[in-house]
């Protein structure tokens, strides 16, 4: 997936699977399933710009995470779905957890893999490849399987499955054997994934994974002098969100100084008050004054908090239909 492929794909995602979260801001097996394990973390190139994890087993437990999730999953995540279906996985029943990784290659091009942990019916499935006439072709010693939506698929183990197109399944496969770094030598993103990877959904961001974000994020704001004097000076950033007790979303960017900190915490700031005066939705008002944000040494940091009656009144708000559609 090139960049010019890989381009539409990783914009659906932010948008839905990251920009819906920061809408409050401008208008496998393990006990721990949201921890990446070792296959997953060997597989992702150093060079990533986003990682995306969403723990299945977790989201199951809360009707309002699911809500959300029928009404956000990604066009892409689905097809996702659908292949696996199409091959005897059942997503809501075999999945423990998905994780996305967006990286950029040597030629600088932008690829997208997916890791998906489960308890997968290997008997079966390799039943519906062979009845299907699936053949797979064998590259670093794992076998690469088509799937549906020009997708590939390979098991780096009984319990994790690689997905991507096949240029960037064989660059996870090269990350694995040493042909490559992974994500193991890249000590800013393995930091920041330390102190996020217990939330029901998490992300990490690289410098330039941030200024996208926050430019998307803040619309026409991102055009003020003020933005443009700190963007350069933001270093990555973390969110976790979690559904133990209605919704709770916790965001920290991370930037050079606590003067770009600051000034990028008033931004939001001015950001939130315009919506909240210029929108008719009491819901969204609410939504707005559940969000909090400050910096502290050099971090922004955005936190919103609503109980799971509020936040399923959100999800039908003209808010969230923006972001979805």
């Amino acid at each position: 997936m090139h960049l010019t492929h890989a381009k539409p794909f990783y914009n659906m995602l932010m948008k839905r699977l990251f920009l819906f979260v920061l809408a409050f801001v401008v208008s496998g097996l393990p006990s721990f399933a949201s921890s990446l394990g070792t296959a997953t973390r060997t597989v992702i190139p150093s060079e990533v710009q986003q990682i995306i994890n969403v723990d299945y087993r977790r989201m199951k437990n809360s009707d309002t995470a699911m809500a959300m999730k029928a009404k956000l999953l990604p066009p892409n995540m689905k097809q996702f779905e659908d292949a696996l279906k199409d091959i005897g996985v059942n997503p809501d029943k075999d999945l423990d957890q998905i994780t996305l990784a967006s990286f950029r290659t040597k030629e600088k091009n932008l690829e997208m893999i997916g890791v998906a942990q489960g308890q997968f019916p290997h008997k079966k499935l390799n039943l519906r490849l062979t009845k299907q006439k699936i053949k797979g072709k064998k590259v670093n010693g794992s076998i690469i399987y088509p799937m549906a939506g020009n997708m590939s698929m390979t098991f780096l183990d009984d319990w994790t499955m690689l997905f991507g197109d096949e240029a960037a399944v064989r660059a996870a496969l090269n990350a694995r054997d040493n042909s490559s770094e992974s994500l193991n030598s890249n000590r800013e993103i393995t930091d920041m994934i330390g102190s996020v990877e217990r939330g029901t959904i998490w992300s990490v961001l690289d410098a330039k994974g941030t200024q996208t974000m926050l430019k998307s994020a803040l619309g026409t704001a991102s055009n003020l002098a003020e933005y443009d004097d700190v963007k350069t000076k933001l270093l990555g950033s973390r969110y976790t969100m979690d559904f133990d007790r209605g919704v709770d979303f916790n965001l920290n960017v991370v930037t050079s100084d606590s003067m770009t900190a600051a000034t990028l915490s008033s931004i939001l700031k001015a950001g939130m008050m315009f919506k909240k005066m210029n929108t008719p939705s009491p819901t969204e008002k609410t939504a707005i004054d559940d969000t909090s944000i400050d910096s502290d040494a050099g971090r922004l940091i955005v936190h919103f908090k609503a109980d799971d009656k509020s936040f399923q009144s959100l999800l039908d708000s003209p808010m969230f239909a923006s972001v979805t559609h």
